[in-house]
């Protein structure tokens, strides 16, 4: 499903990465942990395209996403790549049912489509009685629940998830520990996630340690 080989990273004279290689399976879930400072969210991100490495090759579903530019790759983002951070980052202006929605509009999908698509998944992680809500109206469980919708919307082959859990209550982390393997059962979706959550870690099919830009085992 992914693979990168040989990922480096500077920042100045500050080298982050030395050579990462990963690879993840269809359907599997793996966490990235490890002190602060050891190049776990600088990978995700370059692993995500949000960011770009210095040296390296990353390859989703066998295409060289490394050598995507500008407007394709944001559009094979879009498409191909959910995300779900911290802090939610659902836009505030917009309903949750909107929010999910966005990706979505942004690919061309039609609209009545994408709107039920968004319902149903809104449904399934058990706010869809809260569609009509704006964020600042949602708990923060509930607006991570909508952020994890919107990171389904468009059927991405992967889900990169970055503390997802590190604005939660412990009540509200588990729940959405245990939402991400009910929704690999259901949708067959691949996770990768970096977390200081030692619970979510140990739930998931393999944990790639991190220390000083390099993985030590998993």
């Amino acid at each position: 499903m992914l693979t990168a080989k040989r990922i480096e990273k500077y920042y100045g004279d500050l080298h982050v990465l030395k050579g990462v290689d990963v690879s993840i399976a269809k359907g599997e879930i793996v966490s990235i942990v490890g002190p602060s400072g050891s190049g776990k969210s600088t990978l995700l991100h370059i692993l995500g395209t949000l960011d770009e490495a210095a040296k390296g090759e990353i390859f989703l579903r066998d295409k060289k996403i490394h050598d995507l530019k500008g407007r394709l790759l944001a559009d094979f983002r879009n498409r191909h790549i959910g995300f779900v951070f911290q802090f939610h980052h659902l836009l505030p202006e917009f309903t949750a049912l909107e929010n999910v929605c966005i990706p979505g509009w942004i690919a061309g999908t039609r609209r009545r489509e994408v709107e039920e698509r968004a319902m149903h998944l809104l449904r399934t992680l058990g706010v869809g009685h809260r569609v009509e809500n704006k964020p600042g109206a949602l708990s923060g469980g509930e607006q991570q629940r909508v952020a994890v919708a919107r990171a389904l919307i468009n059927n991405p082959d992967i889900v990169f998830a970055d503390e997802p859990t590190g604005n939660l209550d412990t009540a509200n982390a588990k729940e959405l520990h245990q939402l991400f393997f009910d929704l690999r059962r259901q949708l067959q979706q691949t996770f990768l996630i970096v977390t200081h959550n030692e619970e979510l870690a140990t739930m998931s099919d393999r944990v790639l340690h991190m220390k000083d830009g390099l993985i030590l085992q998993g």
